[in-house]
Order: C-alpha cells, then structure tokens, then sequence
C-alpha cells in the first residue's frame, strides 16, 4: 500500500443496483488488490435498502464471489476492502435525509461521489448534498451516461448539476474511454511516426468502426425502447472513438488540450439531414433468429414489448468529417443486438498501391489495414501483403497479419478493466480520459439531426434475422462506394 497516494473518500449512489455490482465494486476490490487505494480511503455505500452494516457485508462479498475470478479473492485484501465500507441507508428526494449521510461522512478529505443511478436524480441529489454543506471545492461528481435523452434534455441535466459543482469538478463517464485499446490509439497515433506521418486522406482510404453484441435487450426492453441505438451507443461511445480517431494532435497530454481537438472533430462532422439521410444511414431492428445454436426472439416478442415499436436495434451510418485531414475519407459506422458475435473494433484501411508490379501472380493488391480490436480480444493488428518463400522466376504473395494481443504480448500484465481505470483517475484528480460538456452537447447536437431525418422521411428501421449483420441495406451502403465491411 503506497502512503504517496492522494486520499479520496469514495460516496457511492446506487451501491446496490446492477451497475454498481458488475462493475463498480469489483473495480474498486481490483484497485485495492493493486494498492492503488490509499490505506485511509473510506467508500460509502447510499441506497433506499433497510441493511445493517452486517448484511450490506455479505452483499458486497457476494457480488465479490460472483463477479471476480476465484484466483484473485485474496482473504486479507477481502478482509481490508469490506473494513472500508460504510452503508447508509436514505431517500435521495427527501433533503433531511442527508443528514445521515453528513454523519457518516464527518472527516475532512477529499471526496468523489459516483452517481450510479438514474440521471433524473441527479439534480435532486446535488441540491441534497449542497444542502448538507458536503459540496466543497475539492469535491468531484462521477456522472453515468445517458447525459440526456436530446440536446434539450441535456442541457437541462447539465445545467442543474453546474449550480452545485464547476466544470472542473464533473466526471462524465464512458467506459470506452477506460479500455486499454482505446488509450492506446493516443500512443499508436502520436508515438510512432509510421503511423502519424500516414494519418490523413493522403494514405487511408477509408474507417470502420464496428460496436456488435450478441446479446438481445436482455430485460431491459421498457429503458432500451425510449432510448435506441442510436442514442444508446452511437451518441456517446462510437463518436468518442471516431473523435479519438480524427482529432489533429493535442499540444500536451492533458484533459484540455485533448478535449478541445476531439470537439474540433464533432463540430465538423457533415450534418445527417432529410436530405441526405436515405443515402448515408440504415436502421434495423432483428426479427426471431438464431444466436449460436439457441433459438431467440425478435425484438417485438421480447418480454414487455410494444408490438408497434419502431426503434432501431441496428445502425450503419456513413460518416464525413468535413476538414482538411479528412476530406474525401468516409467513416463508417455500425452498431446493434443479436449481432452474430460480440466485437468492438476499428478497421483502419489504408489506400491501394497506384501501380501494381506484381501483377503476373497477383492481380489485386488487397490494401494494408490497421485493426484495433477493442472488445473481447483487445490487441492491435496490422494486415500486409507478404513474399511466399520459394525458388523460381515468379514472386507469389500472400496477405498475412502482425498481431498484437495485448493477452499475449503482456502476459504477465493482468488487463485492467475500464471502469478501474476511470474510477482511479476520478479519485486521483485527472480529467482527460473523462467527457466535457460540450463534447456531450456537440454530439447530441448532431444526432438529433439523424433522428429528425429519420422521423421526417419517415425512414422506419428495416428487419434482420437474430444472428446476422444487419439489413441487407447496410451492405448496400458500403457496395455503393466500392467498399464491404470488414468481417
């Protein structure tokens, strides 16, 4: 345990709920595993629940037990981690109520609160904690994503939680922020001049971006209806990765230099409009199929469904960033459920040679391409055109792939989750894997374009069977250009 650790106390809204128990207490177990909690750290745990301090315990080594791997429950790091907890019971609407949470929290330190709960909450939780005087300037706030439901509605969130806490003070969380890969295009990008000095329309031809799950609404179809994929993924995680991807290089490695070139990237993306919309976007929604050998239903079957729904499960968009670095270069995005398998990963490729010399044995140069796999596999692959060794005139060639896995290479470097990353910085103090509002309101600010496209073209999503790739129509929106996805 290392004393040089800055001591931040830890208020956790929502200890109970499922984000809390998959996520946020094995990340911070994790953290503690790593010595990376200050010996003194104190993590309060707030929820509606009646639990003494005894039963609240044996939840958090429950969740411990189901959530992390055997090998790594250690008994002494257990038995120190639960000696941080605190459990206070309350009504987050109710002001009084925060008296027992001043109670609890009586020392004076640093302290970050992570509002895991519904964002309708926020406001109120904010004035209960100003009420109580436990707001000072060192206090930071962990926002959960969705920041809003449109550009209105988030501004309005945003707002209510600026009369409590500065800019400053607010950490508005992606996880994809926190991955591995994802940190690691900053080091590809702007460590290695073989790809820096090759990374505008002069080389690369095109990007995808690809965000597939396997899974279904899994429970959730009242949430998921109102919200869709495009605000679900597209809005937050998919246009952080492509501003990560486009963005011109920061001055320094800081929260604001980073920022302000990734809002350069959104605020030049080329508006999705009525007129446009038909050509450059595809809406699905899965119909009954197969995922793996199970037999699954559509979405309009799931539990709770709405039979007259339109909301889309599936999103392919082609995307231009109408600057000088990428003039002429399409991104093209793709999201949705009851994908044929869970993968997260960006497909960089670059332009063909002009001439090919090789044409005796090879008539197409397939093109070199970057793969930076996010999710399940995370790594870094670079696909080239190769010699197959042999005697004789002719040279045969033979695509073939350099990778980079991180599992592999890093074998004895356990891979930290996103969250425990995002969760250690937030107590640590540093803002730059987390999101500025203007980020969030420049983003929103463009989807809402698509949506009002959507609605007035009155474009409705189109069906695909469970454990496909999506409507036909997204194929056709690469094959129009020449182009296909990257399978």
């Amino acid at each position: 345990m290392t004393d040089s650790l800055q001591r931040s106390d830890l208020v956790l809204f929502g200890v109970l709920g499922d984000l809390s128990r998959r996520k946020l207490i094995p990340a911070l177990y994790q953290l503690d595993r790593s010595g990376l909690l200050h010996q003194d750290s104190k993590i309060i745990g707030v929820a509606r629940d009646s639990l003494s301090d005894s039963q609240f315990e044996a939840r958090v080594k429950e969740t411990l037990k189901t959530f992390v791997a055997d090998e790594e429950l250690v008994d002494d790091v257990l038995m120190r981690f639960c000696k941080r907890f605190h459990y206070v019971e309350m009504d987050f609407s109710k002001t009084e109520a925060y008296q027992a949470l001043k109670a609890a929290a009586v020392e004076d330190v640093d302290r970050v609160f992570y509002l895991a709960t519904p964002p309708s909450l926020y406001a109120t939780i904010c004035a209960g904690l100003s009420s109580h005087a436990l707001i000072s300037e060192s206090t930071r706030v962990i926002l959960e994503k969705p920041i809003g439901h449109n550009l209105a509605s988030s501004q309005t969130i945003n707002q209510a939680v600026a009369k409590y806490f500065q800019e400053s003070q607010i950490y508005r969380i992606d996880h994809y922020l926190g991955k591995e890969t994802v940190l690691n295009l900053l080091a590809l990008r702007f460590a290695n001049a073989l790809f820096a000095s090759n990374w505008d329309n002069s080389a690369i031809d095109h990007i995808q971006i690809t965000a597939a799950e396997k899974v279904g609404v899994e429970g959730r179809w009242g949430y998921y209806d109102d919200a869709g994929q495009l605000r679900d993924m597209v809005q937050n995680h998919l246009l952080q990765v492509l501003s990560l991807i486009a963005m011109e290089p920061p001055s320094r490695l800081d929260a604001e230099s980073i920022r302000e070139e990734k809002l350069k990237v959104l605020k030049a993306l080329r508006p999705i409009d009525a007129a446009n919309s038909k050509d450059v976007s595809v809406r699905g929604q899965y119909q009954g199929g197969f995922s793996g050998e199970t037999k699954v239903p559509g979405y309009l079957q799931e539990e709770g469904a709405r039979q007259n729904s339109d909301t889309e499960t599936f999103v392919a968009l082609k995307v231009n960033i109408d600057n000088w670095r990428w003039s002429g270069v399409p991104f093209y995005l793709r999201t949705g459920k009851r994908m044929p398998e869970k993968r997260s990963e960006v497909v960089i490729t670059f332009k063909k040679q002009p001439h090919n010399i090789f044409n005796d044995t090879t008539a197409d140069l397939q093109p070199n391409k970057l793969v930076i796999r996010l999710q399940p596999d995370e790594g870094v692959e670079v696909q080239m055109l190769n010699k197959i060794p042999g005697l004789g005139k002719q040279m045969h060639l033979k695509a073939t792939t350099l990778d980079l896995s991180f599992d592999e290479t890093f074998e004895k470097k356990r891979i930290a989750d996103a969250y425990e990353r995002l969760m250690l910085e937030a107590m640590q103090g540093n803002q730059y894997l987390f999101v500025h509002r203007d980020e969030v309101e420049y983003a929103w600010r463009w989807v809402d374009g698509i949506l009002a496209a959507w609605e007035q073209n009155e474009q409705p999503p189109k069906p695909y069977h469970a454990g496909t790739w999506g409507p036909v129509s997204a194929v056709s929106l690469l094959a129009h250009d020449g182009r296909q996805w990257d399978e």
